[in-house]
């Protein structure tokens, strides 16, 4: 040998990793022959692993018995040279498999291996002929022993196995081709199983067993190394065998094969086989007959079982019986689409795409990562669903020929299907790669800190210059083309079909047009599809834009619980704000604003009502959404009111800067950002600000028309109720009660009627027709009720409630919270009601009495007639009254001493009385939990239909947009509801012992 080939420089240039090994490597081949061997090492540096090709021909050749033809071919052959040589350098369990049977090279020296396969009943043959079983016996039985034909089978299946990744490896065959000749490899090992599985099953003959094949499998897309999905069918042999027995039978050798295929040798395994896919999982019968197939699936299977279907084929044992499950499943697999919860079966299935994966494989998974093949899969597999029914052509099994003929149908776009064509085979080419280094079932890319892994991967994918960081940027642009396909998917042909642009795609018809969006969730597809038609037609920069925008907006609105109200109030705001320079450019490079919008319009009439009312408020969604304080928004209303003519025009721009922040704490609470007592400080704080500015701009109506230069009387307004506690939901009205102080020398009686005018004032200006959610200002608990004055001073409250005042008005005032207005009279005010609120003997045995009295008569005659006591959220057992009144008594009992508890508020209550040894610290959280629980529901209902309510819905659409409104995943509602009854149960219990113990 000359020095520059056994040179490290050399060896190095060459694509060897450790080159004092490869020299000796070379030097071990050297002693069979030594001329020639610079062609072998130039075909050595194109193989995946010039370091592992070398040490394996090397330990072939002293394992060989013709170590010279051997070498002869290596030089002399390079066709064969290639061949074998690709396939060392890629697979380490390969090579190993040559070392152990030498003899099996020389099946590479076919000069017609690049071109030619064998047909799938000729693979059947061979292995079946390996195990000894006649291949034309109807019911072919192993001769060999079993032991011999275990290892036998597996010797054919990897002989087998060689010259199909030498065609991968060294001649390019297509991805496709590759996944199909595996699956016929399966399919003829599974036969050949089922031979040795009935030579150890006495009375064999008395069954019918049909094996078929499910998944990748099925699909004639198989990997090199997959779990094998089957499904067993049986039928008694004739009408002599019992049922029963036949079953049983076939059971045995069911088992027997799965054995046989999974069971360790001194010649390995091949793969495992797995029945999961069966009727009712692992829990169900291992095998059953074709009409006990027929009747789960008729009855009990769920739609991800008739996706599976989708793959079902026929692989081995009894062909008549594989045809009849064929027949019998076929029609039921392309009617699934029309099932009842289809819809929400389909959501729920593409929820599961990213689940159940470890959190550090997330980023170098392919198959079910993002942009990984499940994507690709799971899209077509819903696209073959929903159009198949009508279109026979889409019924492929293989995902790449479904994808063709969606393409060639028009049902995906031709440009996206070709991408996501080039995309996958990427993909499933890279997870070949990966899979045959050691014959293992991996989807997992390994991390950048083994590079010898990724420098072999990435050579083994045609990348020679820079192997890591060229198979890094390759995959990259795969997966992101597949999350961007997956996205355009299902909604770029929606949208081609109506915009009406000229082209040379073949297009969606209505009718399938509305299948699509049917299976995506909408309820009223034609009305969607005018929707779409609206927002797209023309050529206008505008519908261009809204091209770009709506196949994610289209995604997330199917996502999201009310598609239909999403795409509508989408177009309806669309067509308020799309001339504006700022809208469409705002939400095509904003992607976070756009989901946003998508979020809340799809869930929310409440917050949808309010974007159509505001559209400007879209903007608002790229900005923190955290509450604005008190002061801020006190300072912005008066400083728009004080700048108009009139006290409308002044309400109305307060009334404006309302909506917008009602906007912003819905939005903060529907995306999550929002705490629901937060939800509840920020909904008080806005009615004080309102309040303020709106007495503001009363007052000074009230002096104008009354022609006064000053004010006669000071006047405040206390909350009281939820608003007084800083509780306040969406629907809430703002209870209230005004009170006044008059100035010194100032006639009571013109202080009187003044505050009078005053509190109708702000009351009329709060009431009047507006495009923004009215506040009612409820005085109802004030002194004598309705009956009683709208205002009093100072001196008539402490007079009425010295001489007339009952427990449940003192029991009322633990709320009151005198927020607005003068500052001097909401703290004499304040002064004077605490000792009624917070008596300094507590409260008398008869006081407690009629306190528990007046709960038992709410309880029972304030719930509305058909109302669901366990449900309902305010009245109901362990709902929003039974917990208050629960810390209102801890409250009046106990304030008068414990500080902590002077507060409006009931969870600062709460902690309180936990602090003091008052109630259990395990109790205050249940009650705090449950308030928070009830709270949010309550808040929840309101933002979903636009209007309050104080009962879970009864419909399952509702409760299902509620349910995400709280916080839970889509499709949990039912969860939801289990959490509420469990969280409602502890509550109460806890009142029980509390309150009425």
């Amino acid at each position: 040998m000359s020095r520059p080939l056994t040179s490290r420089t050399a060896l190095a240039r060459a694509g060897f990793y450790d080159t004092e090994r490869a020299g000796a490597g070379l030097a071990r081949l050297g002693q069979v022959r030594e001329d020639g061997l610079e062609n072998v090492v130039d075909l050595l540096s194109r193989t995946a692993d010039p370091d592992l090709a070398l040490d394996a021909l090397a330990r072939l050749a002293e394992a060989t018995d013709d170590a010279d033809g051997l070498m002869e071919a290596m030089v002399e052959d390079e066709g064969t040279a290639m061949r074998l040589l690709s396939v060392l350098g890629a697979s380490q369990a390969l090579g190993d498999h040559l070392v152990r049977h030498p003899d099996q090279w020389t099946e590479l020296r076919d000069p017609t291996l690049g071109s030619t396969r064998a047909a799938g009943f000729a693979v059947k043959e061979a292995l079946l002929r390996a195990v000894g079983a006649d291949p034309a016996d109807p019911a072919p039985t192993a001769t060999l022993s079993d032991r011999d034909s275990l290892d036998a089978l597996r010797v054919e299946y990897r002989r087998m196995l060689l010259r199909l990744a030498a065609r991968d490896l060294a001649h390019g065959q297509a991805v496709d081709d590759v996944a199909a000749e595996l699956s016929d490899l399966a399919a003829g090992a599974l036969e050949a199983g089922l031979a040795i599985a009935r030579a150890r099953v006495p009375k064999a003959e008395l069954t019918r067993l049909a094996v078929i094949a499910m998944g990748k499998c099925g699909g004639h897309e198989l990997n090199y190394v997959s779990d094998v999905d089957v499904i067993f069918v049986c039928a008694p042999a004739n009408d002599d065998v019992e049922e029963t027995e036949a079953i049983r039978i076939a059971t045995q050798l069911a088992g027997h094969l799965m054995q046989a295929c999974s069971e360790h040798t001194g010649e390995g395994t091949l793969w495992p086989v797995d029945a999961a896919l069966r009727p009712e999982g692992k829990a169900g019968q291992l095998v059953r007959t074709l009409t006990s197939h027929q009747g789960y699936y008729e009855r009990w299977a769920k739609t991800w079982e008739f996706q599976a279907l989708l793959k079902a084929r026929h692989v081995a044992g009894d062909r008549e019986l594989g045809a009849a499950y064929d027949e019998m499943v076929t029609p039921l697999v392309w009617q699934a689409a029309e099932r009842d919860g289809f819809v929400a079966d389909v959501q729920a299935m593409r929820r599961r795409v990213l689940e159940n994966i470890p959190a550090h494989e997330a980023d170098r998974q392919l198959k079910l990562g993002s942009g990984g093949l499940r994507d690709v899969e799971f899209a077509v597999q819903l696209l073959q669903l929903v159009h198949g029914r009508g279109d026979q052509r889409l019924r492929a099994k293989a995902t790449l020929s479904a994808l063709h003929e969606l393409t060639q149908g028009g049902y995906v776009g031709r440009e996206d299907g070709e991408a996501l064509h080039e995309a996958y085979a990427f993909l499933r080419r890279m997870e070949h790669r990966l899979q045959l280094y050691r014959l293992r079932r991996t989807h997992v890319v390994p991390p950048a800190d083994h590079e010898e892994d990724l420098r072999r991967l990435g050579r083994s994918m045609g990348f020679f210059k820079e192997p890591i960081a060229e198979l890094e940027k390759a995959w990259q642009h795969h997966r992101l083309e597949v999350r961007r396909l997956h996205e355009k998917l299902f909604y770029r042909p929606l949208l081609e079909s109506v915009a009406r642009i000229p082209g040379n795609d073949v297009r969606l018809s209505p009718e399938a047009a509305e299948q699509r969006l049917a299976a995506l969730g909408f309820a009223d597809p034609r009305a969607a599809l005018r929707h779409l038609e609206a927002l797209t037609s023309g050529v206008s920069r505008t519908s261009s834009i809204q091209r770009t925008l709506l196949p994610v907006m289209l995604e997330w609105f199917a996502d999201a619980p009310e598609p239909d109200y999403g795409l509508f109030g989408f177009r309806k705001i669309s067509e308020h704000l799309g001339s504006t320079p700022w809208y469409l450019s705002t939400l095509r490079d904003e992607g976070e604003v756009a989901q946003r919008l998508a979020t809340l319009l799809a869930t929310s009439r409440y917050a949808s009502d309010l974007l159509e009312r505001e559209p400007q408020g879209v903007k608002m969604l790229g900005e923190d959404l955290v509450p604005l304080s008190s002061e801020a928004l006190t300072t912005e209303m008066l400083a728009t009111s004080r700048r108009q003519e009139s006290a409308e025009d002044a309400v109305r721009q307060i009334r404006g800067v309302r909506r917008r922040e009602l906007l912003r704490i819905a939005a903060g609470d529907l995306l999550g950002l929002t705490d629901v007592a937060d939800v509840g400080r920020a909904l008080t704080r806005l009615t004080d600000a309102t309040l303020e500015a709106t007495l503001d701009a009363a007052q000074t109506a009230v002096l104008a028309a009354r022609a006064l230069d000053e004010t006669p009387t000071a006047l405040a307004i206390v909350a009281m109720g939820r608003y007084g506690g800083f509780e306040l939901s969406y629907g809430s009205d703002a209870d209230v009660m005004f009170v006044h102080q008059p100035l010194d020398g100032a006639d009571p009686s013109a202080a009187s009627s003044y505050a009078q005018a005053v509190a109708h004032e702000v009351r009329r200006l709060l009431a009047l027709a507006g495009p923004d959610p009215a506040l009612e200002v409820d005085a109802g608990l004030r002194p004598e009720g309705k009956q009683g004055p709208l205002v009093r001073s100072i001196d008539s409250y402490a007079a009425y409630y010295a001489k007339w005042s009952h427990v449940w008005e003192a029991q009322a005032l633990l709320r009151a919270d005198a927020v607005v207005g003068d500052p001097d009279v909401r703290a004499r005010f304040t002064t004077m009601i605490d000792p009624l609120r917070y008596p300094e003997d507590g409260l008398s045995q008869s006081d407690i009495v009629e306190i528990r009295r007046i709960k038992a008569r709410v309880d029972t005659e304030r719930l509305p007639r058909g109302a669901d006591r366990n449900t309902h959220l305010k009245l109901g057992r362990g709902g929003l009254t039974d917990i208050e009144w629960t810390v209102q008594l801890l409250q009046m009992r106990h304030a008068a001493r414990i500080e902590g508890l002077r507060t409006p508020q009931t969870l600062p209550a709460l902690e309180a009385a936990a602090e003091a040894g008052l109630l259990d610290a395990d109790d205050a959280e249940v009650l705090a939990e449950g308030w928070r629980t009830v709270s949010r529901v309550r808040n929840a209902i309101t933002l979903v239909r636009g209007k309050p309510g104080d009962q879970l819905p009864r419909d399952t659409r509702e409760r299902a947009a509620v349910s995400v409104a709280v916080g839970y995943p889509p499709g949990a509602s039912d969860v939801m509801v289990n959490d509420y009854l469990r969280r409602t149960r502890r509550t109460h219990a806890v009142v029980e012992r509390v309150f009425w113990g």
